[in-house]
């Protein structure tokens, strides 16, 4: 007998499946965010991002991103991005105290809202960072992955889910690679189910706002017409609390 090889038409349907599980799973979930945010930009607050290493492109999702929020501060440290050194990125996310370090530079009020994207959640610096924001009693979203948390080496002696507000699982299986199916070796699955989860979030964000009447900051494209004069304002509002923004 033989065996047909998996194909990347069924990588899709893997892919598909996931997120299919990602949006029910995390429905409750996604409302309770929304309604943090919502408060958040009520009170004029600010949602802050942080990850490392690859999770740093979750953070790039939420920042300045065209349909975005403009109260987006970004935070992070260069070590922690891979392009600046691979390995000493991983060395970096596993240093106690560098979350701390991060914190005091961006600020930190409790009408603010913290997300920490981290996969594994078990390092400490996004351990730290939900530890610190939660004593700052700001709000701590966690994406993160309660299966791959519970099998990765508690670096912090606990894990990020565990000292979050609110848990969003991107369900991603230990060790991210998804193909093929029966012994998975490549095809991360984190990026794809963490930015579909910030946009499921953002959808009921939009929908919380517009039943209550109030009005979100959103970016629009500097690629559209009229893009750039819609973005001024916003400019002007946030330039000075976010230094990200140039």
């Amino acid at each position: 007998m033989t065996t047909e090889p998996v194909t990347d038409t069924d990588y899709g349907d893997v892919v598909r499946t996931h997120l299919t599980r990602v949006e029910q799973q995390n429905a409750a979930a996604l409302d309770d965010v929304a309604e943090l945010v919502l408060a958040s930009v009520r009170a004029d607050g600010m949602v802050l991002t942080a990850g490392a290493g690859h999770s740093l492109a979750a953070v790039a999702e939420t920042f300045y991103r065209a349909g975005g929020l403009a109260c987006v501060r970004p935070i992070y440290h260069p070590e922690l991005l891979p392009m600046h050194g691979a390995v000493s990125s991983t060395s970096a996310e596993r240093r106690s105290g560098l979350a701390a370090e991060v914190l005091r530079e961006a600020g930190l009020a409790a009408h603010d809202v913290l997300f920490v994207f981290s996969t594994s959640g078990v390092n400490p610096y996004p351990v730290e960072l939900a530890v610190l924001a939660a004593d700052a009693g700001c709000p701590v979203v966690a994406v993160t992955s309660v299966a791959a948390s519970a099998l990765a080496p508690r670096r912090a002696g606990t894990t990020l889910a565990e000292n979050a507000t609110v848990v969003l699982d991107n369900l991603v299986p230990p060790g991210d690679a998804t193909y093929p199916p029966a012994n998975p070796v490549t095809a991360a699955v984190s990026t794809i189910a963490t930015a579909f989860l910030w946009n499921l979030l953002m959808v009921r964000l939009f929908d919380k706002a517009a039943e209550a009447g109030v009005a979100l900051p959103l970016w629009r494209s500097a690629n559209v017409e009229g893009g750039d004069t819609a973005n001024a304002d916003l400019l002007r509002k946030y330039q000075t609390r976010v230094p990200q923004l140039g």
